[in-house]
C-alpha cells in the first residue's frame, strides 16, 4: 500500500544523553585479571572504558569477539556511509525498545548527516513518519530486519537500489541493523538508563 505524502513538522529535538546503569558489578579495573585488562583494550568506537565494557569483560573471549565485530561494522572504511549505519542502528534500537542505543545513535546520525529532521521525525511520530525516498527506503529496511527478519521482502531491497544502495551497501546496512538485535538485548539484560 503506497503511503501518502505529508510534509514532516519543522520541530528539532533534542536528543538528550542517557546513563545506563549495569544490574551486574562491572570488572574494578585495579582488580582485573591479565586476560581481563587485554579484552578491555578493544573498546566501541576506540573511546573509553566504560562501566557497559567492564561488565561485559567479564567474559573477555566474548567481549573481544563481541566488539572487534561491533568496531568492523559500524567503523570499518568504505562502502555503507556512517550515517546510514547510524540510522540502522537507531531503526533497530527503536524497533526494540532500547532507549539508551537510540539516543546514542540518533545523535551520532544527526551529528554525521546534519538531518535533524529525520531524528525529530521518529522521536515526535515514530517509525510511520513520512520520511524522504532514500530515508523512507532504509527505514522500512532496517524495520523490518528487526521485528523479524522474515518480515524482510524483496521489495524492501527493490526500493533500496532505487535509491542507489548497492549489493555492498545492502549488506552493511544488514549487519548494522542486525548486530542491534543483540546490542540492544545485551544493554536491555544487563541494566536500565536513565537521564543524567
Amino acid at each position: 500500500m503506497k503511503r501518502e505524502k505529508t510534509t514532516i513538522p519543522a520541530v528539532k529535538v533534542r536528543v538528550l544523553p542517557l546513563t545506563w546503569h549495569p544490574y551486574l558489578t562491572p570488572v574494578d579495573l585495579n582488580n582485573a585479571t591479565p586476560a581481563q585488562r587485554i579484552a578491555m583494550q578493544v573498546t566501541p568506537s576506540s573511546t573509553h572504558v566504560s562501566p557497559y565494557v567492564r561488565t561485559l569483560a567479564h567474559d573477555p573471549d566474548s567481549y573481544v569477539a563481541r566488539t572487534t565485530l561491533f568496531n568492523a561494522i559500524m567503523y570499518s572504511d568504505g562502502g555503507l556511509g556512517r550515517a546510514e549505519r547510524e540510522l540502522g542502528a537507531l531503526v533497530a534500537s527503536a524497533v526494540n525498545g532500547c532507549a539508551y542505543c537510540g539516543s546514542v545513535h540518533a545523535r551520532r546520525y544527526e551529528t554525521l548527516s546534519g538531518r535533524n529532521d529525520v531524528v525529530s521525525a521518529i522521536y515526535t511520530r515514530g517509525l510511520d513518519a513520512p520520511f524522504d525516498e532514500k530515508t523512507q527506503a532504509l527505514v522500512d529496511f532496517c524495520r523490518a530486519l528487526s521485528q523479524t527478519p522474515v518480515a524482510l521482502e524483496p521489495h524492501h531491497v527493490t526500493a533500496l537500489r532505487q535509491q542507489g544502495f548497492n549489493d555492498a551497501d545492502i549488506i552493511d546496512l544488514v549487519h548494522s541493523a542486525a548486530i542491534f538485535g543483540w546490542a540492544n538485548r545485551l544493554m536491555h539484560t544487563l541494566g536500565h538508563s536513565q537521564r543524567r
